[in-house]
């Protein structure tokens, strides 16, 4: 063997016995990562809950909402669709979660002389009388939910002293312009005979 061969084969040898295979995986630490991401996305769900039941302790003034009626006389106007939510009139980020009026859910409206019944499966139901209907307009957000301009029918009627926006989103959109020309239509006829 020649001095070159043998310095090579010397040194291949040397790199040989010199690397070792690095460690796959560090279970132990793949796992307390894991472990502290699992806690602190608890912590930050629990905190949000806690949240969430804060705003309706602080809510608790808001009397009972009114309960459908058995009789609601003859339907003007129908609309299913999504219940978005309800806000202090005015102030489309101040959600109102007291009474289940912050769940989101499915809607069935109903617009009778009587007034408006919200009946919301899985949720709780409500009715706002027609002498507490102040008017109706189009948005395009409500806490928590925006969309195209015009895209949300926005109630707003009063209840305990207090203006209260509520958003509706129809599964047909286009019947929202009728639905704000007929609440407002009620809305000055009420206001008229008051």
């Amino acid at each position: 063997m020649t001095p070159a061969t043998q310095l090579a084969v010397s040194l291949a040898t040397g790199l040989a016995d010199d690397k070792k295979s690095a460690a796959v995986t560090d279970w132990a630490a793949r796992l307390g990562w894991l472990v502290g991401l699992a806690l602190f996305v608890a912590l930050v769900y629990w905190l949000m809950r806690e949240g969430w039941k804060w705003r309706g302790t602080l809510q608790s003034d808001l009397p009972e909402l009114p309960e459908v009626p058995d009789d609601l006389g003859p339907e003007k106007m129908t609309m299913s669709g999504r219940y978005h939510g309800s806000t202090t009139a005015g102030q489309w980020l101040d959600r109102i979660v007291a009474h289940g009026l912050g769940s989101r859910s499915r809607a069935e409206l109903t617009l009778t002389d009587a007034g408006l019944a919200v009946e919301r499966p899985g949720a709780t139901d409500f009715f706002i009388p027609v002498a507490a209907l102040r008017g109706a307009r189009l948005d395009k957000g409500i806490a928590g939910k925006v969309l195209t301009e015009g895209g949300l029918l926005v109630v707003t009627w009063a209840h305990g002293g207090k203006l209260i926006d509520s958003g509706f989103r129809s599964d047909r959109a286009a019947e929202h312009t009728t639905w704000v020309e007929t609440l407002n239509q009620m809305t000055n006829h009420t206001e008229g005979a008051r």
